[in-house]
């Protein structure tokens, strides 16, 4: 059994905070792994820049060259992956924590799909702009997150039901997105194909400042019903018991995931597993019980930032999207999950 070590503060108003340590250390490591990762991602280029010349820049004391190559050109890039990253990574922590089940991933759900879909047809059908396209993403994200609340539902919404109905969605959803292609011409068939990739490639500050205000309110939201989430992981008659109302929390965290997935799939297209790979990561070393939804955030930001800084390093600037590298990662991850899951006999 795995114990972990909490230690509580308290404040000279009397309120008493407890924490657990272990999680507390692996966030701070985290955070300063994507900090680090992101400096060295901003001097990698074409026109590589060290990392301290990198940090002068930043604070505003770079030459000229330097700071529109950093501050226009890279740092926006970077600042996307971090919050798509961390979107991804609580949005599949809060799935996986509502379901119950590893495998509650939006990868897995149709969630991406969905959004997907939405925006494959703003480019097929209107050949919509950048901004249009990332309408449809997040309204697509939003229908079938919907839609797979509803087919779910039967005295409420339970955890394996959830993955199956999503699994089956999805399924649907992926055909809807091929006979979209086969109906593009080879414009938008091509165009589709490079966002269905999922890439941080000429992102600018045009997807950060959405991206960072959808962050600014959810995040937030969703830490302040962190206490449900964590009574309902215990079953919904114990967090009955205990004053939650576990619909209304399923619900609304539901949505605010489904939020986060579609926006970070508008930002920067549908990057595949990180958000099945980031909570499972973190909670295996927080080793804490729950949810475990910041060191999740920061798993997923550290996640998309080092995949990126891997492409780049290996194939150079801008020749393999960083899509392509999690989504290896993520199906080997896959299928270490369903053979350790199997053996477990939870599958």
């Amino acid at each position: 059994m795995t114990t972990t070590r909490t230690r509580a503060v308290r404040t000279r108003g009397g309120l008493s905070v407890r924490f657990d340590v272990r999680a507390f250390t692996v966030v701070v490591l985290l955070l300063v792994a994507a900090l680090a990762a992101s400096v060295v991602l901003i001097g990698t280029g074409d026109f590589p820049i060290p990392a301290v010349d990198v940090l002068k820049t930043l604070v505003g004391n770079g030459n000229a060259g330097q700071e529109f190559i950093v501050n226009d050109l890279r740092l926006p890039r970077v600042l996307v992956g971090l919050l798509v990253g961390a979107s991804l990574g609580l949005g599949g922590a809060l799935f996986q924590s509502i379901s119950r089940n590893p495998l509650g991933s939006p990868d897995v759900l149709g969630v991406g799909q969905g959004s997907t879909a939405g925006a494959l047809i703003m480019i097929v059908l209107f050949s919509g702009s950048a901004n249009e396209v990332a309408l449809g993403a997040l309204v697509g994200g939003l229908v079938t997150g919907f839609a797979i609340y509803l087919l779910a539902w039967k005295r409420g919404v339970h955890g394996y039901r959830l993955v199956l109905v999503g699994i089956g969605v999805s399924a649907i959803v992926t055909a809807v997105n091929g006979y979209l292609l086969t109906k593009a011409d080879i414009v938008d068939a091509a165009r589709a194909i490079v966002w269905m990739t999922g890439s941080l490639n000429g992102r600018d500050w045009a997807q950060v400042w959405p991206l960072l205000v959808l962050c600014a309110v959810l995040v937030p939201f969703v830490l302040g019903n962190a206490r449900g989430l964590r009574m309902m992981e215990m079953g919904d008659d114990v967090s009955y018991a205990l004053g939650v109302r576990v619909e209304r929390v399923r619900l609304l965290l539901m949505l605010a995931a489904v939020l986060l997935t579609a926006g970070a799939t508008a930002a920067a297209g549908p990057v595949g597993f990180v958000a099945l790979t980031a909570p499972q990561l973190a909670r295996r070393l927080t080793r804490s019980p729950g949810p475990n939804l910041v060191p999740s955030m920061c798993m997923g930001a550290t996640l998309l930032i080092v995949a990126d800084w891997a492409s780049q390093r290996a194939f150079g600037a801008d020749q393999l999207p960083v899509g392509v590298v999690t989504g290896v990662l993520g199906g080997i991850y896959l299928l270490w999950l369903l053979v350790t899951e199997r053996k477990a006999g939870r599958i």
